[in-house]
């Protein structure tokens, strides 16, 4: 019997697995970066042990560190979560060797399924040869062998930035994975990323639990899933599962683990075995009505599974939520989490890794939450799912929760028949138009900034009054506002804007004959939120140590330089687009290209160095710039 367990992971999935030990009476052990010190997997375990430092390489990914750690708590079981070691078939055997059970498969199964290069090779599938690679071969795929996630992962539509783009997936993988070697395979276009999710016990039972449909990803890492996958056919869904079975008794697997496949004209392609439990397990669990890790858990133990798996009963939906910015390029975003409420229940599951108050940092994976719904019919769940979002109150650094509420609500989303993994490519402008509401949430902002200032300094309306208050909020029209004679604001632009009261917190406007309430929160970082929206206050008077030389690169988020363009150097001549540095920021490598073709006259980027958003990189001097100074 399993009586302490040991996760080697952090976040959500460290989170996700002590609520099955701490339901089933097992203890729990985290382990913790110091940039962790203060997570909440951390502070949700019965035991924690320090692995001093804070990058992956030197942490979590050390796994003679971690089997140290699991020692000194007086763990008896070690469970990977997913990332870092979880498809190591050297931890999983320093685990055992250890005297600890291991709670995954075998290491002979994670060795022959976890190199995604192996696994294709076990099933008859060759990669591409990269210097074989022709004009006539493209699209084509650079792909990480070891783990998961979209890291390591690049499409390549031109045949002379294939060896760039190796060398950038290489890099990320070892950074994330410890394993940089990467292979090239065709590129599919317009397919759809389903996988069937597998369970198999050391009694030779094995079961298909179903699929699931992932194909709403962006960079490769999924954003929305659902099970069971939409729109197939039962010949196309019954292959899929006796493919994944018989994957599955190939390499004598036990515990739990995903085939993954991408379907387009109707015919299905083996992309690689996850050895591991996915980020989108809760979906199967919600739909077949089993705990996954709870299962695992028995495996391990040596109990064998009944026969066949419970059946499939409803529809499930699951959303990502990230600390990001979609509509500039994905560039994830950190800071303080003042205020993170997700609504939970019945009816919603929630797991994440973070409550209010965390901080969100650069070291590790953007993903905040994921947000899950099951209902009867799949057009339930979307619309569920959509309004749960919606009630969110996200106060913090960026997210892409809007872009979920929209991607649920979109017209292909609800056509089974249009989903594939080009959605984001098709309509991410459409997705990421601002909001109608954001212009009158600066007005209730506002209002309530004027509301907080007169109840600490007293004032009201005068009959002889100043000058009419203003006030901006980035990317947003001026505000402008005056005190009234019953002790409101009215309101003089945006024209057709009301105030109907005012308060500190709250804000009541009518528009259009309609009345809207807004919750409004101020925090000392700048931060505004009215409603469900994120507003930045502009100052009244720009601060002269702001100002920057025309044509300089600054870091779009906090990072490392992890390299820098071969030979480049200050007196360059650049071309626009060209790929001059890289950052890497939550395990994901950044590109920073030059904004226009001119001269590099400066780079202060230097690789290993870490910088802050907005930090100078590098400033590139364009033509246009060149032709005033002559």
């Amino acid at each position: 019997m399993i009586t302490s367990v040991l996760v080697a992971n952090r976040g959500e999935i460290a989170c996700r697995v002590f609520r099955t030990c701490r339901e089933l009476g097992i203890a729990t052990v985290a382990v913790y970066s110091d940039a962790d010190a203060d997570a909440l997997h951390v502070r949700e375990a019965d035991t924690a042990v320090r692995l001093p430092g804070a990058a992956p390489s030197e942490t979590y990914l050390r796994g003679d560190l971690v089997v140290a750690a699991a020692l000194a708590a007086g763990a008896d079981a070690v469970h990977p979560g997913y990332g870092f070691l979880s498809e190591s078939a050297d931890f999983a055997r320093a685990v055992t060797a250890a005297g600890l059970t291991w709670i995954g498969p075998p290491p002979e199964a994670v060795e022959a399924m976890a190199s995604k290069t192996r696994a294709k090779e076990l099933l008859g599938i060759a990669p591409l040869d990269p210097a074989a690679v022709t004009a006539a071969d493209l699209p084509v795929l650079v792909k990480a062998a070891a783990g998961g996630g979209g890291r390591g992962m690049r499409i390549v539509r031109e045949l002379a930035a294939l060896e760039g783009e190796m060398a950038s997936a290489s890099a990320e993988a070892a950074s994330a994975f410890g394993d940089g070697e990467v292979f090239v395979e065709p590129y599919v276009e317009g397919g759809r990323h389903v996988e069937v999710q597998v369970l198999a016990d050391t009694h030779g039972t094995v079961w298909a639990l179903g699929t699931r449909d992932c194909s709403l990803q962006r960079r490769h890492q999924k954003v929305i899933e659902e099970a069971p996958a939409p729109g197939l056919s039962a010949a196309l869904e019954a292959s899929l599962l006796d493919t994944a079975v018989r994957a599955a008794k190939a390499v004598g697997y036990t515990g739990a683990g995903t085939v993954e496949f991408l379907v387009a004209d109707g015919r299905a392609h083996f992309l690689e075995m996850n050895t591991r439990l996915q980020v989108e397990h809760p979906v199967t669990e919600e739909v077949h009505g089993v705990d996954l890790v709870a299962l695992q858990l028995a495996v391990a133990e040596g109990r064998a599974l009944p026969a066949e798996p419970p059946p499939a009963r409803g529809h499930a939906v699951e959303a990502r939520l990230y600390a990001e910015d979609p509509a500039a390029g994905w560039a994830p975003q950190t800071g303080v989490l003042h205020r993170f409420e997700l609504p939970a229940g019945d009816a919603v599951r929630v797991d994440t890794g973070y409550a209010s108050g965390d901080a969100v940092g650069v070291h590790y994976d953007a993903m905040l939450a994921k947000v899950i719904v099951r209902a009867p019919t799949r057009e339930a769940a979307l619309r569920k799912l959509a309004h749960a979002l919606e009630r969110a109150r996200l106060h913090g650094p960026a997210t892409n929760r809007d872009l979920l509420v929209a991607s649920l609500r979109h017209p292909d989303l609800a056509d089974p028949a249009r989903l594939d993994t080009g959605f984001y490519d098709r309509h991410l402008p459409a997705l990421t138009a601002a909001p109608e509401g954001r212009a009158h949430a600066a007005v209730a902002a506002a209002l309530a900034g004027a509301a907080a200032r007169r109840g600490r300094f007293g004032g009201g309306w005068r009959n002889v009054r100043s000058g009419d208050e203003t006030r901006i909020y980035e990317g947003l029209p001026e505000v402008r506002y005056r005190p009234a004679r019953d002790g409101g604001f009215e309101v003089l632009a945006p024209g057709g804007v009301r105030a109907v009261s005012a308060a500190p917190g709250r804000v009541r406007l009518e528009v259009g004959g309609v009345v809207r309430d807004f919750e409004v929160a101020a925090y000392p970082d700048g931060l505004v939120c009215a409603g469900p929206y994120r507003l930045t206050a502009r100052p009244r008077f720009t601060d002269p140590r702001e100002r920057t030389l025309p044509g300089s690169l600054l870091a779009p988020m906090p990072g490392t330089v992890v390299r820098i363009a071969d030979g480049l150097a200050a007196g360059d001549r650049v071309e626009a687009g060209q790929p001059l540095l890289w950052l890497e920021a939550m395990k994901m490598e950044h590109r920073v290209t030059a904004p226009a073709s001119g001269t590099l006259t400066a780079l202060h980027a230097v690789p290993g160095r870490q910088v802050e958003v907005g930090a100078l990189l590098a400033v590139v001097q364009t033509e246009a710039q060149e032709d005033q100074t002559v």
